[in-house]
């Protein structure tokens, strides 16, 4: 791997450090400081709101610019001002505005992602998506890790102030990443005022992947990132073995990323892979309200962490496939910004229904869900 990919690679993990390094805290924080399950679901929603929102104008602006390096900063400013905020301010509704400042970092992915495209042939692009999904994952993965001592140790509170630290840092290294200059003069036509945005929507291919992708991300942030860890808690967890418990959740990802856009995608083709990572979530989903022991409860998010990665890897590769290059960002800022939508509902959906009939049923709801999207998918071969 060259230096401009090592450094991008670095860059990109401690940018997901600083965002995902206090998220096994999070709710119980926020239930801790009197937050409701309703509250508590709008701050989980609120993350994926404002990605909602900006991703798609983000990849349009981006692709008229032919500019990427610049919204990669952006993004990791806003994680830097994200965590701070909650330091600084630590009370529930911080807490909120807090997690809409990281979702518009979280916006920039978009950026992030068809930067390190920009290194790699057009051939490569499925190696390419793999490679930087996993350096996600592996930020998210130490991040949790680290994030958990830190708050066994010194307190939640401090966690914000690791996060603050980390992003600072993937800042300073962020303005040494390479951009092409030769690849930011790609001719768009000019008479095409959205950019191609009315074409991606009107492909039936990448809005059918998008929709597959916010079920996924519905499912994950509503129980892995959002209501998981109260029931762990419930179970006898300390902030430390939150922190294990989501990073047992990572930890087979960074792995399987790799795997599931090679050997799995080559032995059982795209559809089947997905509908497979779809029931291993869906199923994990709906038996954890039943879980009586911790252990088990790590074994459950194991999996699940098999289940997700697989469906989000290969939903991304699969979006982006034959898409022209003034389109790609475009493309990648609506595929993001769909399941966006279920970062939000996710979260909200739980949450409510948690607050009027527990739980259990909550959980089996969003369950219920990714199985109907094992059918889903059956759309992608029309």
């Amino acid at each position: 791997m060259t230096n401009k990919k090592i450094l991008f690679s670095v860059v990109t993990v401690l940018f997901w450090f600083s965002l995902y390094a206090y998220v096994p805290q999070l709710t119980n924080y926020a239930n801790e400081m009197g937050a409701s399950y309703r509250l508590i679901g709008l701050i989980g929603g609120a993350y994926g709101f404002t990605q909602t929102i900006l991703r798609i104008p983000i990849g349009i602006i981006s692709d008229k610019l032919m500019k990427r390096k610049v919204f990669v900063l952006l993004g990791i400013i806003c994680a830097v001002i994200s965590a701070a905020s909650v330091y600084f301010l630590p009370n529930p509704y911080t807490l909120l505005i807090a997690r809409l400042i990281a979702g518009i970092s979280s916006a920039t992915w978009v950026n992030f992602t068809i930067l390190f495209l920009s290194y790699y042939d057009s051939s490569e692009s499925s190696k390419a998506i793999a490679i930087i999904n996993t350096n996600n994952r592996i930020g998210q993965l130490f991040s949790m890790l680290f994030g958990g001592i830190v708050a066994i140790r010194f307190g939640v509170k401090q966690v914000f102030l690791l996060s603050t630290i980390i992003a600072a840092i993937s800042l300073f290294l962020g303005a040494f990443i390479y951009e092409s200059k030769e690849k930011s003069r790609i001719n768009i036509k000019s008479n095409n005022k959205d950019f191609g945005f009315m074409d991606v929507v009107k492909n039936k291919k990448v809005v059918r992947i998008s929709i597959l992708a916010a079920v996924i991300q519905m499912m994950v942030y509503s129980t892995n990132f959002g209501f998981t860890p109260i029931i762990a808690r419930k179970l006898g967890a300390d902030d430390l073995q939150l922190s294990f418990l989501t990073t047992i959740f990572t930890l087979p990802q960074v792995l399987f990323s790799l795997l599931s856009v090679t050997i799995f995608t080559k032995k059982f083709g795209e559809v089947l892979t997905l509908k497979i990572g779809f029931l291993i979530s869906a199923i994990v989903c709906i038996l954890t309200p039943f879980t009586t022991k911790l252990y088990i409860l790590y074994i459950m998010q194991l999996i699940s962490g098999i289940g997700n990665i697989i469906v989000f890897t290969l939903t991304m590769s699969m979006v982006i496939k034959g898409v022209e290059t003034n389109l790609m960002t475009t493309t990648m800022g609506f595929y993001q910004a769909v399941f966006g939508l279920g970062m939000i509902l996710g979260p909200i959906l739980l949450g409510n229904i948690g607050d009027i009939f527990g739980l259990t049923a909550g959980f089996i709801v969003v369950g219920i869900l990714g199985l109907v999207s094992v059918w889903y998918t059956n759309k992608l071969s029309i």
